[in-house]
Order: C-alpha cells, then structure tokens, then sequence
C-alpha cells in the first residue's frame, strides 16, 4: 500500500475487503481490524430495509437500489477519517464505479479483493444464517469486476485458512508508506509485495 508522498500530514486509511457474499469478507475484514487496531464496519449494516427485503427474496439489487448505500458508506469512511480514524471495511464493492464512489470517501483507499471458486463460496453460504441467499450468488458473479490495475489493492486466495489470510492481507498493507504497524507486531519474514 503506497504511502502519501506529497509531504503532507499522514492522511487516514481505509480498507476495503471486497468479495461476493459469501467470500468471508465479514470475517476477515474484523479480524484484521483488530490485529491493526482499526475501527470496523460492515457495511451489510448499513443497507435500508428495502434493500435487506430484496435480497432476502431473492431479487438482485440494482445500481439505483445500491447508491445511497454506497454513499452512506463514503460518509462515514469521510467522518471517520475527519476524526482521525482508519478504518476496516467490509463489502462486496463488485463494479469499478462502486469503488471509485468509495474512493470519494478520502484518506488512503485499499482494496483486499478474497477471490476463489464460486463452489466453494456456495457450499459456505449454505451453512450460514443471512439475508442473502445462495440463489444471488451466480448474479453476484456476474457482476464481479476485478480490480484493475490503477486501483490500489490485491487479490487474496479464499480458500486459505483465515489467519493465513489475514497474515497476508496485514503483510501487504503494513509497510513502508502503508499503515502503521502495531506495536506488538510479531516479524514474520520478508514482504510478500
């Protein structure tokens, strides 16, 4: 994760773990938030109910349905920030222009994308208790926009164990430039960047 090189004040950080439902971002994203010591949401929390009752039957969201939630999740990514707070977030941010919204939130934006095989995700959301249902995954799939190269981020391989995911995910994003280390950080080896 690239640091600010204008000179200026350190500016906040916001991660992004991004992935289709299912993919464990929830998980990873509060895990790795508390390794770095940084605040967390997840932004499923902050959906309007109509959103939540579409999902819950089975009907994809649409961009329109989606923008006052990305927005909302910029705003507190910009309040947060404006009181010196980084931040952890976890979403699905499938599409380019959902994560230049939320690039719009200010601060150091990086994108950790967990990516793997949709059978695997599947056989996941089968065994969990939430509000959206296994039947979206296949639209979720197909909206999916990898991260492209201009975007500051990197993709991190779902099927590992979680705290080898989030090893990797905090090897990335703690650095030179990056994020602050935390004080008890234990070393473990070189920088996988």
């Amino acid at each position: 994760m690239s640091g600010d090189q204008t000179g200026a004040a350190p500016r906040t950080h916001h991660v992004v773990v991004i992935g289709v439902s299912g993919s464990g971002k929830s998980t990873i994203a509060a895990e790795l938030a508390g390794r770095l010591n940084l605040r967390f949401a997840d932004a499923d929390d902050f959906h309007p109910p109509a959103n939540v009752a579409k999902m819950s039957e089975g009907i994809p969201l649409t961009d329109e349905d989606r923008l006052p939630w990305l927005q909302s999740l910029a705003t507190w990514m910009r309040e947060r920030g404006a009181a010196g707070e980084s931040t952890v977030l976890a979403c699905s941010a499938l599409k380019r222009s959902y994560r230049d919204l939320l690039r719009e939130g200010g601060g150091q934006v990086a994108f950790l994308h967990l990516d793997g095989p949709a059978e695997t995700i599947l056989s996941r959301m089968r065994t969990r208790d939430h509000f959206m249902p296994p039947s979206l995954l296949e639209s979720q799939v197909a909206t999916l926009e990898p991260l492209e190269a201009d975007e500051p981020g990197t993709a991190l391989d779902l099927t590992l164990t979680r705290e080898e995911i989030v090893d990797r995910a905090e090897d990335w994003l703690v650095g030179p430039g990056g994020l602050p280390a935390p004080p008890d950080r234990p070393h473990r080896g070189g920088d996988p960047r």
